[in-house]
């Protein structure tokens, strides 16, 4: 705040008409007091000045915070209309503003213009403009009419009374801007809704606000002075001469929990020094927080609850913002094999193979535009590069304004069930080739049996010449081959079940080695086997078994010898998972179709090398066993490995333990 500022010193004479006007000047100054009303302030300033000079006609402009106006005026000044009086306090503005302080006299047309001196009706006026301390226009004070000409005490006594009138007008401003002020703490204290109260060193109340006031049923003089204990705020009561909310340790602020009536306050506490006459000050604020503790005890259930059901959902549930970028994940994807640091702030469409990034850029267009997609296939890759088929549904979620900002996908794992609907197909496509080839081959079985026996029997006719036995040799060589496809035929058709014993898969394999064991001794193949021990019994056809184990054998023999390295086969039996698994693994080219290889028919061999069946009679074989059977590439680009895996059912169990006993 600007300090008060002081008025110029008076010119120094003496003598009688001087005495009188210094008397009148001193009677002046002290009715212009700042604490005066503005109206009456101007009222006064404008008699003493006319009185003093001698001048009929005066009027005191003045600035009313951005506005300006006659605020006094004699003789016709009351007569005048708001326009002519907002024109001439405009004038008298105007022809100031450029003006420093001191007395200008001058013609009041040439001064003011026409319209202006019209206003006033005088000829010769004098214009006094008042500043305050930096400079700025406060008033202007206008003379005229004057009875005689003013002499140079007078100048010097206006002059003198000019620098009071500004200093009074300018801390008149300042008192009323601290009144303001005043008024307005005042008044925004009592408007606070929370309770406050200010205590002195003694516990003494110094000041209550209205709220609390009001709480406590009695008038804010009352409460000054008593004992901040006595009042019993929100019932709590202290130790005489203590205060309730105050805490043994000062310090500058100070919270705490009071509970009152089944509602919650937050005392904040402020401990204020004391300073120049002025002693140490307490001030209480008491904030109820009854429901913002309800509320956010509302939200976290909320919050709670809705994380568990993201986290405990069987799904993938993913939040993208309109980019695709990943902005939350779910538990659910850090144990599908998706760490939340692999998915958060990465964009989607770049984990999705780009054979299927068109799909889903079409489907993120259409959830953007407010269309919800569904049934959406993509597959995913794991961080340990598994991949995984996803049915994804993306919905999108508009913000306050509508826009969509935000997309939910919900991802469901469907490799399984893929899978499981690729056997399916596959077994119902077997089934009914069976039936066909089964048809077909008994067909095929009878004419071929008399081939067969009449060319044995021309074989045997002396009468048929030498040249044409090297024929029919040919001719029988060739329908035994085909009598051979058509009882493979026969085999991939028969629909009997298995004989059902138990049996260990160790020793089935040692047997079906053997039986191997001279080709590859002769063609340099290393065998290496690997049996887990003490495997538990099965339930199967041993024989069909050891066909399934020398099928798979025979192709890996011949595919270790259609590569330049050294052949190398692997065997390997394991428990795991209620089941017994049976790795067979080459260092051979490898299979150029995994996903046909139990095709019928479906051969990679030259051309009278293989039928295409004996896969398939395997597959259809373990299928009859209740197992399964996979081909698949060796992950070093080497070679592939057939994995075979049938049940350990209770039954064998129960015939192990029943063999055992004497």
């Amino acid at each position: 705040m600007r300090p008060l500022r002081k008025t110029r010193e008076l010119p120094s004479h003496s003598g009688g008409p001087f005495e009188s006007l210094l008397a009148q000047f001193s009677a002046a100054t002290l009715e212009l007091n700042p604490s005066t009303s503005t109206s009456e302030f101007a009222r006064r300033l404008i008699d003493r000045g006319s009185e003093m000079l001698g001048a009929r006609t005066a009027v005191l402009a003045l600035r009313i915070n951005s506005e300006w106006d006659i605020a006094a005026g004699t003789g016709s000044a009351r007569t005048w209309s708001a326009s002519a009086r907002g024109g001439l306090a405009a004038a008298l503005k105007a022809c100031c503003s450029s003006l420093r302080p001191g007395i200008y006299c001058d013609s009041a047309n040439r001064r003011l213009g026409f319209e202006a001196a019209r206003t006033l009706d005088c000829e010769n006026i004098c214009v006094v403009p008042l500043r305050d301390s930096e400079d700025a226009l406060l008033a202007v004070l206008c003379l005229g009419n004057f009875s005689r000409e003013m002499t140079g005490v007078e100048e010097q006594l206006l002059e003198a009374l000019a620098s009071h009138a500004s200093v009074a007008l300018e801390n008149a401003e300042l008192f009323h801007r601290v009144e303001q002020s005043r008024k307005q703490w005042v008044g925004d204290f009592d408007a606070i809704s929370d309770l406050i109260v200010v205590h002195d060193s003694e516990n003494r109340v110094l000041r209550l606000n209205r709220s609390l006031a009001d709480l406590l049923g009695m008038r804010l003089t009352d409460a000054i002075g008593r004992a901040i204990g006595d009042l019993k705020i929100l019932g709590a009561a202290a130790r005489p001469g203590c205060c309730s909310f105050c805490r043994e340790s000062a310090s500058d602020k100070q919270e705490n929990i009071h509970q009152a009536a089944e509602r919650t306050y937050l005392v904040s506490s402020a401990w204020i020094g004391a300073d120049a006459g002025r002693e140490s000050r307490t001030i209480h604020v008491l904030k109820d927080i009854t429901d913002r503790l309800e509320a956010e005890r509302r939200y976290r259930r909320e919050r709670d609850f809705n994380r568990n059901i993201l986290n405990n959902t069987l799904s993938m549930i993913l939040v993208l913002d309109a980019e695709g970028t990943i902005a939350y994940a779910n538990r659910r994807c850090a144990e599908s094999g998706y760490p939340e640091a692999s998915l958060i702030g990465h964009s989607l469409a770049g984990m999705i193979s780009p054979s299927h990034r068109a799909a889903w850029a079409e489907a993120l267009e259409r959830t953007r535009k407010g269309v919800a997609v569904d049934n959406l296939e993509i597959p995913l890759p794991r961080a340990n590069g598994d991949q995984r088929q996803f049915n994804v549904s993306l919905s999108p979620m508009p913000d306050e304004t509508s826009a969509i900002n935000s997309i939910v996908a919900v991802m469901t794992d469907v490799t399984d069930a893929a899978d499981l609907q690729a056997k399916l197909m596959q077994t119902e496509k077997m089934a009914a080739l069976g039936q066909l080839v089964s048809g077909v081959a008994h067909e095929v079985n009878n004419p071929l049996a008399a081939i067969v026996g009449f060319t044995d029997l021309l074989l045997e006719n002396p009468a048929v010449p030498a040249d044409a036995k090297e024929e029919l040799r040919v001719i029988l060589a060739e329908a035994e081959r085909t009598r051979v496809i058509v009882h493979n035929l026969l085999s991939f058709a028969r629909q009997t079940s298995p004989r059902r014993e138990p049996l260990q898969v160790n020793a089935v394999l040692r047997q079906t080695l053997k039986l191997r064991a001279y080709d590859f001794s002769n063609h340099d193949v290393d065998v290496q086997v690997s049996y887990a021990d003490d495997l538990p019994i099965v339930l199967g056809d041993p024989h069909q078994l050891q066909q399934v184990f020398l099928n798979i054998l025979n192709n890996a023999y011949d595919a270790v010898r259609d590569t330049d390295r050294p052949g190398k086969i692997e065997v390997l039996t394991a428990h795991t998972n209620g089941h017994l698994e049976i790795s067979i693994c080459d260092n051979g080219p490898g299979i150029s179709r995994p996903d046909r290889i139990f095709d019928p028919f479906f051969t990679t061999k030259d051309v009278g090398k293989g039928t295409g069946l004996g896969l398939s009679i395997c597959y259809g074989i373990i299928r009859a066993h209740q197992g399964e059977i996979q081909a698949r590439n060796n992950p070093d680009g080497i070679g592939c490995t057939f994995t075979i895996q049938l049940p350990v059912s209770a039954n064998a169990a129960e015939v192990a333990r029943m063999e055992s006993q004497p």
